[in-house]
């Protein structure tokens, strides 16, 4: 397994990024490559991505979700095989720092190579770039589930 562990600091309050980061199905306006993610149940989604000119399909569920801490997930059918946890943490009033750590299981030569010189650490840092970009341009949340699994 890889790992990748990356963090940003975005200029809204700790409870309007954790919101935003439970719908899911938004995850397409700032994440590359990801076409589209159903939430199928509130611990369930499905996610079909299309890295490199690979699409790939694969459900992943949450395995923990603390409203204005924390989210974690594994998948758990399809063609990936990954796990992870996003954390937010109060910086300020308005700011929060949000840390993505990830394991992941490269599969075939392109993806280990890939994996080798850096891509998915650069991909994980780039998405969440956009998210920083997405959250500051809105200023708000597109909706919240506020659940505990």
């Amino acid at each position: 397994m890889s790992q990748v562990e990356t963090s940003i600091e975005v200029r809204v309050p700790v409870h309007t990024a954790y919101n935003q980061w439970t719908q899911f199905e938004d995850f397409p306006q700032f994440m590359d490559g990801v076409e589209r993610i159903e939430q199928r149940t509130d611990t369930l989604t499905h996610w079909v991505t299309k890295v490199g000119g690979q699409e790939r399909e694969f459900d992943a569920e949450i395995t923990e979700q603390i409203p204005d801490e924390r989210v974690a997930w594994t998948t758990v059918n399809g063609e990936a095989r990954q796990a992870g946890v996003v954390t937010f943490h109060r910086i300020q009033d308005d700011t929060t720092k949000v840390m993505l750590q990830m394991e992941f299981d490269p599969s075939g030569v392109a993806e280990t190579v890939g994996d080798k010189l850096g891509f998915v650490k650069r991909q994980v840092s780039g998405d969440l770039r956009r998210f920083k970009q997405f959250m500051e341009a809105r200023g708000t949340e597109t909706g919240a589930w506020r659940g505990e699994v």
